[in-house]
């Protein structure tokens, strides 16, 4: 199925807009005609993801973006010389729109807007694609109001160099001031249109993975496997810097990590996600401003591990999304099945986890027995101290077996692993999990603070002391699949050796050496590739975090009417 096609029906005049709304860009009157959907993610809930095609359209821009030449007024146009005015930007009270106008040429008395697009002309029988002559409309309808004469307008297609003659009929201007009515009857509705169904549409566009389409639509009709439209994997990594000696600096469009007497090192701001600091490195106020102007969030750590917070710009300002998770927060019905979900979820894949990779059949048959049983006990569980309970009982079944999964019993007397033990770690093991776990929090956190909520405040994790609850709550479950497997994969392949610990009275800790490896695996194990096992396209770890916190942000906004979890199998 396609898009469906435009009912006839009687056009309704949107309401005036607030006095605290501000005007509607024009351009979001091209977004609401190609998806309504579209028009409310980019001006209301303010989303945005760059794909090449809009990189390359502020490039096109950038010559027409420069404001150049004077518009006359309008009864001086007929005696004028022929004009051209760049970047001009009008207003329109009547119309609640502003526009900037790439090109308006003038002649005659009459003026003739010119938009121009990146791409090639469409062969289609009016010469455009609908979007863009109804924004071209837009323009000119606004240039109107401000008592000018129009009549036509072009768009100029800067990749196949045509330019396409637009005429302002009535049809066209009848269906302009339809789609005008419509986006800012959209927009004062607050709520997020539904998803396209199918629509060929979805694949470019730039914001379908953070709209979600056809993930929406399987979840909610349970059939239609998704196009894999949501797994484009991000090519910036983590810049880690824990040496104490050094000094991070701007150098162009690079960062440059200085250390005494050693050559400094060179990381592409293009090419880093986070900068990540364990200890007492430096930064310079240049590079830090830059990083904010760019959303590259620094992350800080202890030396030890702990995730000490995060400096981030402003932040993203979608306020629906917020206010519909401290909505559900204190909603102490929906915090509770959201939390039996997030614990249900962390103990099956702890007893898939067990399953898979156990050396002692027999011995673990009744510990998978039970993680069974407290798994689906979760679904019964009426208050969070029960869940607290049953969470509980789960941990130590499973860490009772967790020394099972190394690889020989040379390693695991190595380890000396009693069962979890936090605070201080006492023992290697327990130090490698700590400082893992806290490397997934703050990866948590900051995809978080990227979608949109407030890492703080969570629903099975009550804010105390600072906490990043909401990021303690996704990760649950995905403990066992990112950290405890990185863990076990970096033991049992001999990455991690003795010298790579070091005690401290009945704490142990890594060395800078055992941190260094110990991150290369964790990052090893989210740049892995997976099938989901609901969508059926393949993602790499690291971008299956991102897509867990959408899913969550579409069930908080009424998309879909549960938040489905991530199970190995």
């Amino acid at each position: 199925m396609h898009d469906r096609p435009r009912q006839p029906g009687l056009p309704l005049p949107a309401p005036p807009l607030p006095e605290d709304v501000p005007p509607l860009p024009a351009r979001m009157v091209n977004e609401y005609v190609y998806c309504p959907r579209l028009a409310y993610l980019m001006w209301v809930q303010r989303e945005w993801d760059d794909t090449a095609d809009t990189v390359d359209g502020r490039r096109v821009h950038r010559r027409v973006d420069r404001p150049g030449g004077t518009l006359p007024e309008p009864e001086a146009t007929a005696t004028t010389p022929p004009f051209a005015v760049r970047a001009l930007e009008l207003a329109s009270e009547r119309l609640g729109l502003i526009a900037r106008i790439d090109v308006v040429e003038g002649e005659d008395g009459r003026l003739v807007p010119v938009d121009i697009k990146r791409g090639r002309r469409p062969h289609v029988a009016k010469g455009a694609w609908e979007p863009e002559r109804v924004q071209l409309c837009v323009h000119a309808l606004i240039l109107e109001d401000h008592g000018y004469r129009v009549e036509e307008g072009f768009l100029w297609f800067a990749e196949s160099r045509e330019r396409v003659r637009v005429v302002f009929d009535e049809e066209l201007r009848r269906a302009t001031l339809d789609a005008i009515a419509g986006l800012r009857l959209t927009v004062l509705a607050g709520r997020l249109p539904p998803p396209l169904d199918d629509s060929p549409k979805c694949p470019r566009c730039a914001l379908v993975g953070i709209c979600l389409p056809d993930e929406v639509g399987f979840l909610r009709r349970g059939e239609g496997a998704p196009r894999p439209l949501a797994v484009r994997n991000a090519a910036a990594l983590p810049l880690y810097v824990q040496d104490p000696r050094a000094r991070i600096r701007k150098q162009g469009l690079e960062l440059l990590i200085e250390r005494e007497d050693e050559a400094p090192v060179r990381a592409r701001l293009a090419d880093t996600s986070a900068v990540v600091i364990l200890g007492y490195a430096s930064i310079t106020t240049p590079a830090l401003h830059e990083l904010l102007r760019r959303d590259i969030p620094i992350a800080w750590h202890s030396t030890g591990g702990w995730f000490l917070g995060l400096t981030t710009g402003l932040g993203h300002r979608n306020v629906e999304l917020r206010s519909a998770q401290y909505a559900a927060s204190f909603d102490r019905t929906r915090s509770l099945a959201l939390a039996r979900r997030f614990i249900e979820a962390k103990i099956r894949n702890q007893r898939t986890l067990l399953r898979r990779n156990s050396r002692e059949r027999e011995p673990v048959e009744p510990a998978l027995r039970e993680l069974r049983r407290l798994a689906l006990a979760c679904r019964e569980a009426h208050d969070e101290g029960t869940l607290l309970g049953l969470e509980g009982r789960a941990a130590r079944v499973y860490f009772q077996h967790f020394p099972e999964l190394l690889r020989d019993r040379a390693l695991r007397e190595g380890f000396n692993f009693e069962g979890r033990h936090r605070r201080p770690p006492p023992d290697p093991l327990n130090a490698l999990l700590s400082f893992t776990y806290a490397m997934l929090i703050r990866t948590m956190t900051v995809t978080l603070v990227r979608v949109g909520f407030d890492p703080f405040r969570g629903f099975y994790h009550r804010p105390r002391y600072g906490r990043p609850a909401l990021a303690l709550d996704l990760v649950e479950s995905l403990r066992p699949v990112l950290a405890d497997s990185a863990v076990l994969g970096a033991v049992n392949n001999g990455e991690l050796r003795a010298d790579d610990f070091q005690h401290h009275g009945p704490a142990v800790a890594l060395t800078a050496g055992g941190r260094r490896r110990m991150i290369a695996a964790f990052e090893r194990r989210l740049s892995l590739e997976v099938t989901h096992p609901l969508f059926g396209y393949r993602l790499e770890y690291r971008r299956l975090l991102e897509l867990q916190a959408r899913l969550l942000a579409r069930h908080l906004l009424g998309d879909i009417d549960h938040y489905p979890e991530f199970l190995i199998r």
